[in-house]
């Protein structure tokens, strides 16, 4: 693992009843000076970018557009486009990869989380919401390997409950949150 060129990076991975989750945060998320935000979503396979339009007007966190060797930047929101899996690099780049699905899914939350505990060690906090199969288990399951936060949505407030409950049968998280504990988590964010 390199220098850490950036600071702290929390990613945010989620399927099914995920969306919901982040319109709820989203709103009442304050600036985020000391940290980037990436969210991972399972999406369908299209040129749409009706998801970053939608969680830009639902924050005031500047959202940048992720393409291939995007620069991360703390105080923004990155969201993985579709079809693609977001990785990370160690000079603080982003980095997309059109390699087979894992979990039936690209962006893959697995694998973007596995990148980034590889190049962020400690400073990495991996947040796994609500979904229906159990893609990000493996991940947080590295980034807990390399000193970094996991936190996973209690499954009983997720509308797809599987895949915060099998991270939690497979995982020993730092916390495990409902929606407005994971609202005050990333708020205290320093």
């Amino acid at each position: 693992m390199e220098e850490n060129k950036i600071g702290k990076v929390v990613i945010i991975g989620g399927s099914a009843g995920s969306l919901e989750v982040l319109i709820k945060i989203l709103p009442r998320l304050q600036p985020i000076p000391s940290f980037a935000l990436v969210i991972v979503l399972h999406r369908k396979n299209s040129e749409d970018s009706t998801l970053e339009e939608l969680i830009a007007i639902k924050t005031t966190v500047p959202v940048k557009q992720v393409e291939d060797k995007t620069p991360l930047v703390p105080g923004y929101i990155y969201v993985a486009p579709s079809d693609y899996h977001l990785l990370f690099e160690t000079n603080g780049d982003l980095s997309l990869d059109i390699s087979e699905k894992v979990n039936y899914s690209r962006p893959s939350i697995d694998v973007c989380f596995e990148s980034a505990a590889h190049v962020y060690g400690a400073s990495l906090t991996g947040i796994l919401l609500s979904g229906a199969n159990a893609d990000g288990t493996y991940g947080l399951q590295e980034i807990k390997k390399v000193g970094g936060v996991v936190v996973i949505q209690d499954p009983e407030t997720a509308e797809m409950p599987f895949m915060p409950k099998t991270a939690l049968d497979n995982n020993a998280p730092d916390f495990v949150l409902g929606i407005v504990e994971l609202l005050q988590f990333i708020n205290s964010i320093k």
